[in-house]
């Protein structure tokens, strides 16, 4: 199968979907598109900057041991 992107205006939508009906599960699939995928790319291009330029804050094994441990004790009880 081939996969292709595409941007419509919402008004046409009902249009659109009675169109690809006619096509049967083999032939056609429509998966939703994640509606914070523009927002999480933003950020992850922002943090592969900051990996790229070298002002990227890391965390040893330790300390990310210790924020998880807190976090998981707030929720217990």
């Amino acid at each position: 199968m081939e996969t292709i992107r595409v941007q419509f205006e919402p008004k046409i939508k009902a249009k659109l979907l009675e169109l690809l009906q006619v096509f049967s599960t083999e032939e056609l699939h429509i998966i939703q598109e994640d509606p914070f995928f523009e927002q999480n790319k933003k950020k992850l291009v922002a943090e592969l900057a900051k990996i790229e330029n070298g002002t990227a804050k890391y965390s040893s094994f330790d300390e990310l041991n210790l924020v998880l441990e807190k976090r998981i004790s707030s929720y217990e009880d």
